[in-house]
């Protein structure tokens, strides 16, 4: 015999979970609003971040040795001379408009943009794209994937 555990409402009447949930939903429209919407810019942001055309470490290795990509690390300089990918060009995100000229003579390649952890290079692959760099890519999971992978890096 399995032991049902009743949830009563206070007119000690059984309720199931679903009835709680639109109870509560009843109860606490705000809240409910306000879960909903931030749920939904959750899911733009992140259908907008794999939209860039992200890479994995393995598929950055391939476009660097077969296609002759360009790695573009956009972290801070003290982080790119820790250790970055061998052949990066370093621009930090900040930067980047200022020195776009830089990058002209890979603008028929692909261009693997690095950051720390991938959350910022998003943004930087778009404005490269509008820029004329139709292969630009970020690297998913940025330096730090790269390192996980145990992937080699050089330092200078």
């Amino acid at each position: 015999m399995t032991a049902r555990r009743a949830i009563l409402n206070n007119q000690g009447q059984d309720i199931s979970m679903i009835d709680q949930l639109l109870e509560f939903a009843q109860n606490h429209p705000l809240l409910v609003g306000a879960f909903v919407v931030v749920l939904l810019a959750w899911l733009a942001f992140e259908s907008r971040r794999s939209a860039t055309g992200g890479v994995s470490s393995g598929e950055a290795t391939s476009l660097i040795n077969r296609e002759d990509a360009m790695v573009l690390d956009i972290r801070e300089i003290k982080e790119f001379k820790a250790g970055h990918i061998a052949g990066a060009v370093n621009v930090p995100a900040a930067k980047l408009d200022n020195n776009m000229q830089r990058l002209d003579k890979h603008k028929d390649k692909p261009i693997i943009v690095v950051d720390k952890m991938g959350q910022h290079s998003g943004g930087v692959v778009t404005k490269l794209q509008k820029a004329g760099y139709s292969g630009a890519r970020r690297l998913k999971g940025g330096h730090s994937q790269w390192v996980a992978d145990g992937l080699p890096v050089v330092t200078r």
